[in-house]
């Protein structure tokens, strides 16, 4: 394994795009072009007044999330929290989350441990914030 490794995120498949979301986001996903072993980055870019159609939680992995453009607002668990520019969003493995994006649309920066290559530690529930 290399020393270091470097890519540009605008340079990786927007993944939300291949999945039928395009026209709510764009979701590019560094952990494995970098080769990282014990962290995971992505890039979630929201578009303005949408929201992600599902929520997530994970089994073992607590992710940090910091808003890096734009404001919107997350819901995690039975909170609703308002989000700007610069705010860092903590969350634990096992609490339900979700984001919208305000006006001026949301690029948030996710970061976690991958859980040893295991995606099946991530579970997603559609329409899930509707339910909160």
């Amino acid at each position: 394994m290399a020393v270091h490794t470097k890519v540009n995120l605008m340079d990786l498949e927007d993944q939300a795009a291949s999945f039928g979301f395009g026209e709510l986001l764009e979701a590019r996903f560094a952990r494995e072009p970098l080769e990282c072993v014990q962290t995971g980055l992505s890039l979630q870019r929201i578009k303005p007044g949408r929201r992600v159609p599902f929520g997530h939680r994970h089994q073992r992995q607590e992710e940090v999330y910091v808003v890096v453009r734009g404001s919107g607002r997350a819901a995690v668990g039975e909170d609703v929290i308002e989000l700007r520019q610069w705010d860092v969003l903590r969350v634990v493995p096992e609490a339900w989350r979700g984001f919208e994006a305000g006006d001026d649309g949301l690029d948030v920066l996710a970061f976690g441990a991958p859980a040893d290559g295991d995606r099946s530690e991530a579970e997603t529930r559609p329409g899930w914030w509707a339910g909160t």
